[in-house]
Formats: C-alpha cells, structure tokens, sequence
C-alpha cells in the first residue's frame, strides 16, 4: 500500500513524535509498503506533478533523530517555516492519494481529533481512533468525567483555568497539569502551598487550563489495550522517582518490567479496567491506559493516551512483544485493524 506517516507537527511532543514517525515508516517499509514520512507543520515541499509519484521517490528519513533531553522549541519551529497554517504544504492532498494514513502524532493537532475531524471531512483514511473519542481522551477534564461516570477510579480533581486563583482545590501533596498535555510536559508533583504558584504558572505556560488532582502514592502501571483486548501489564520504576519527559525517553533513566510482577487479581483488575475505559471513551483499534496502584491494591486511572508513543523506549511496543507480537507485527495489526472502520 501507498502510505503516509504523519508525525511532527506543534506538538510540545513533537520531536517524540517524529522518532515514533521514523521507526513506524522503516517498519512499514520491511513489510512491503510505501510510506512516505512527512510531517504536519512542514508539509512535503519537493516538487511533483502527481501526488502519486511522491510513493515511488527513495524514502528520505533525515529529519529523524533521538529524543533529546528538553522539550522542543516551538517558537523556533515556527519561524523555520513563517506563516499562521498549523498544517504544511500539501498534507491534503498526499494523505488523500495515499491508501491510508498512519497518524504518528502526538499531542496537540493529532491526538486531540483535529486532524482526524479533518481527515474524516475530506474521505481520507488513517489509524487509530475516530476524532471523538481522540477528543475526548486527549482532554483530561472530560476523560475524568467519563471515567467517574462509568464507575472508573480516578483521582479526585477539577479543571482550573487562568484567573481563578491561585488556592489549591484538592488539598497536598498534589499534582499540576496541562488539561491537554501528554508526555508529562508541564506536570508538577507539589507538596507544598508555596510549591502551588509555580506549578500553576508552569502548566499555564503551555496552555490556559490544568487539571489540578490529588497526588496518589503507589507503583505506576500501563495497559496497552490492542483491538479491545489488553496487552500484559508493564510497570515503570523511573531512576529518581518521576517518571517525567527526560526519564521517559532517555534510554537507562527507567527501569520498566513487563509483564509486571503483580498478584494475579490486581493485573485482572488493570486489565478489565483499561478495556472498559478503551470502550467508554469510543476508542478504537489500539491506547494506552496510566495507572497508580495503591499500597492497599486499589487501582487510579490517570489517563488514557489514543496515539501511544513508538520509540525504542515507548511502553506499548515493550507490551505487544510480552504478548509475543514483534513492532513490525503490532503495525501490521494496527493497519489492519484500522481498515475495518472503512
């Protein structure tokens, strides 16, 4: 098949991203396809007279690189390109000659629907989940709402937005976010009042809401859900006690054990519990689901991730090959599984 992988973008996530981009393309090419690594805020600048023969063009993967220790400069990206479009030249009309676009985007304007709202506009075909349920994951204020709803444990906590003050709704220690960050860019463990300002302040530097929530102390779990089913339990033991953006994708920062060494009933538990939010938030095809396990058993879901990251440390392929399914495998699976919808 003719293949677009979408990565990159504004996305604070964004040079994550682009390496999950590069490792997803080379995938597809073992298993016979074209794809063609492009990347939503450039766009795909070299001339052609038909979109069809961009597939035929020798793969050029140059832009991908390591994730490196800091969050990207997005003022920076900006400038290299000038102009107000979050989407580059040409996406539209590559995506829509290609058989299907492969969504590795993260973040903002790939895992929040917008891009698969617009995708589903124009008849276009991509992976993974339908642009409400993207929406509805990517925003934690109402992923919170759909989990209390359906009887999901989640941390108690509300949306503040800028101007509300600065007088702490839940109490300490806690934890500061970005309502709609991923990677835990912006996310601040605060165990003081004296530590709440900052944390506010530093969540608000990436967008005007956060979710602020009570801090759980426990072991931190992930279940990959992979068409509806959940994959083996993987849990994460970061050096230093955070599991932040350094530590997630700095090889050697965290140790990570899968399948996780837990009693048989709580990893039942993670595991019903991740299928049931899989199906209440409307996803489909693959996600991710964060948890917090308790001294005392009790499970939190944290959040739910709808484009989870493919890395060399990212935690879904580390599951998918407990359960026996190689990265180029879990690609194949997840185009399979996303034709379906068509």
């Amino acid at each position: 098949m003719n293949i677009i992988v979408l990565c990159g973008g504004l996305s604070s996530e964004r040079d994550v991203s682009i390496t999950s981009g590069g490792m997803i393309s080379a995938a597809l090419r073992r298993l016979g396809h074209r794809a063609v690594l492009v990347d939503l805020f450039f766009g795909y600048t070299k001339p052609y007279s038909d979109p069809s023969e961009v597939f035929l063009r020798e793969p050029d993967d140059s832009s991908v690189a390591p994730v490196g220790e800091e969050i990207p400069d997005l003022d920076a990206v900006r400038k290299l390109r000038g102009g107000n479009s979050r989407i580059g030249d040409n996406i539209l009309e590559l995506c829509a000659a290609a058989d299907l676009v492969f969504l590795a985007l993260h973040g903002e304007d790939g895992e929040d629907g917008k891009v698969q709202a617009m995708f589903d506009l124009h008849g276009i075909k991509y992976t993974g989940s339908g642009h409400l349920g993207s929406a509805m994951a990517m925003d934690k204020g109402i992923a919170k709402q759909v989990f209390l709803q359906n009887g999901i444990p989640t941390p108690p906590g509300t949306v503040v937005s800028k101007g509300d003050g600065y007088e702490c709704p839940v109490g300490f220690p806690c934890v500061v976010k970005p309502k709609n960050g991923g990677s835990s860019v912006g996310t601040s463990i605060v165990r003081t009042e004296s530590e709440y300002a900052p944390a506010l302040d530093l969540a608000f530097s990436y967008e005007d809401s956060a979710i602020v929530e009570r801090y759980i102390s426990g072991r931190e779990c992930d279940v990959g859900v992979l068409c509806g089913r959940a994959l083996p339990v993987i849990e994460i033991c970061p050096e230093g006690g955070f599991y932040d953006y350094k530590h997630k994708y700095q090889s050697g920062l965290a140790n990570e054990y899968c399948p996780a060494d837990l009693p048989p009933d709580v990893t039942a538990k993670l595991k019903d519990t991740a299928e049931r939010i899989f199906n209440a938030l409307q996803l489909s095809v693959y996600a991710r689901m964060d948890f917090i396990i308790e001294e005392n058993g009790d499970i939190w879901c944290l959040e739910a991730n709808t484009l989870p990251g493919m890395t060399p440390t990212s935690l879904m392929p580390q599951e998918a090959a407990a359960y026996g399914i190689s990265y180029d495998d879990l690609c194949a699976i997840i185009i399979e599984e996303s034709l379906k919808k068509y």
